[in-house]
């Protein structure tokens, strides 16, 4: 009797941990696919509604032609919860955020530096062939290329960079997101180009001085990561 007793208490209670372990989360979808069943577009960017085999979804691209009852592909998805929008005043529960397939935009490499803030890879750039900024003067002022190859050094401080407005995205995740340089660096060693992220607008092309904290290995998912970036940054034209 004991025996059986004891049998009870052991199954019973194994199923009660069972029924209280999580269930791990299934992986995020890195392709979306669906019917258009609403566009909204906003200054840089088109938001779609769509109709999936998984049920309806929003996604964000960067801005584009797209037609209402047209079957798109998302691709590179980074699914964002609560996000919102502060050109549309919406906010949305879930929405994936990507590049449309079939407008040239390549998918990012799992760990490496991205050149492009989300939503997708946008296309607006300004020449930067001729980028020659002097640097910055006052305390803690580097150039682009100091601030890439002292990263480990300057983690978590304070830095004053110069430099040139060359992509630009706007409103992203509560955030504006540009990348500057100031003719330091080089392509190849990725260390001509630092993202900024701030909540202060600013203007493609614009030569700013910008005051923020660096950080490193910034990993936002789906394969965008930054080795570095300059953070809660002010600008000053």
């Amino acid at each position: 009797m004991k025996t059986l007793l004891l049998i009870l208490i052991i199954a019973a209670t194994t199923a009660a941990w069972a029924a209280e372990k999580p269930t791990p989360a299934s992986p995020a979808a890195t392709v979306i696919t669906g019917n258009v069943l609403e566009v909204k577009d906003v200054e840089s960017y088109t938001y779609l509604r769509l109709k999936t085999k998984d049920g309806e979804t929003w996604a964000a691209v960067a801005k584009t032609p797209v037609n209402k009852g047209a079957k798109v592909t998302i691709e590179n998805v980074m699914v964002m919860n609560n996000f919102e929008s502060r050109s549309l005043k919406q906010t949305f529960k879930t929405i994936a955020f990507g590049s449309l397939a079939g407008t040239g935009a390549s998918a990012p490499k799992k760990g490496a530096a991205m050149n492009t803030a989300y939503p997708g890879n946008t296309k607006t750039v300004v020449d930067t062939a001729e980028i020659r900024v002097p640097k910055a003067v006052g305390a803690n002022a580097w150039t682009v290329a100091e601030i890439n190859t002292k990263a480990v050094e300057l983690k978590d401080k304070p830095v004053l960079v110069r430099g040139k407005i060359v992509k630009y995205n706007p409103g992203i995740m509560g955030k504006n997101w540009l990348h500057l340089r100031d003719g330091s660096g080089t392509a190849a060693g990725n260390t001509n180009d630092i993202l900024v992220t701030t909540g202060i607008e600013a203007k493609l092309g614009d030569v700013v001085t910008v005051k923020g904290v660096v950080r490193t290995d910034k990993d936002f998912g789906s394969g965008y990561a930054y080795k570095v970036i300059i953070e809660e940054a002010s600008i000053q034209m």
